[in-house]
């Protein structure tokens, strides 16, 4: 999700405050979890909690909403810390977050820490938007084509937008390849007025 959309009730934060908040977040946690030796636990625990917040709306509304106070939030945060386990390390870095008021933001950190993980092991990160699920052939194929082209190892991240009606829009950095069938229904319809 855009950060855009990260911040739909987060109160006077345009989109780029929201980036460079997430950005010193998770550059944070990142520098403490290489300080502790505790990279890949704290990667695991961050890829788990960007899954659940993608996977659940309610928790997105919770997250962005003024309308739950400091302490319900870090509660509600803390049961889903505990409910996956997550080491103590990231238990800590969500509380501070919330304490932080800055649980708006927290979709953004999770993506902010994935690129920075990325970047530490010389992976680029790339995006990848279906109108339907990708099977694991699929995805495999997607990205050796995009590791080709790139000549470096690609960390995927596959989404499925049903709007999109069929095709792919893959995103790797600030270049975008767009060969969804809503964008090119769009662009026909674009020529169509203009015959």
């Amino acid at each position: 999700m855009s950060s855009t959309a990260a911040t739909a009730d987060a109160p006077a934060m345009g989109p780029g405050a929201v980036s460079a908040i997430a950005q010193r977040y998770a550059d944070a946690l990142f520098d403490l979890a290489l300080d502790t030796g505790e990279l890949e636990s704290v990667e695991r625990d961050m890829a788990a909690l960007r899954r659940a917040i993608a996977a659940s709306a309610d928790l997105r509304k919770m997250l962005r909403s003024p309308v739950y106070d400091r302490d319900a939030q870090a509660r509600a945060v803390s049961a889903i810390a505990d409910k996956a386990g997550f080491s103590q390390l990231v238990r800590n870095f969500l509380g501070l977050v919330a304490k932080n008021r800055r649980l708006f933001a927290l979709e953004s950190i999770t993506a902010a820490f994935a690129a920075r993980m990325a970047a530490h092991r010389g992976e680029v990160t790339a995006e990848a938007i279906s109108a339907a699920p990708l099977n694991d052939d699929q995805t495999r194929r997607l990205r050796g084509e995009i590791e080709l082209h790139l000549g470096k190892a690609v960390n995927l991240n596959i989404r499925v937008d049903p709007d999109l009606l069929g095709g792919l829009v893959v995103k790797v950095g600030s270049k975008m390849i767009d060969s969804s069938l809503r964008t090119k229904l769009s662009r026909l319809k674009s020529v169509m007025k203009e015959a």
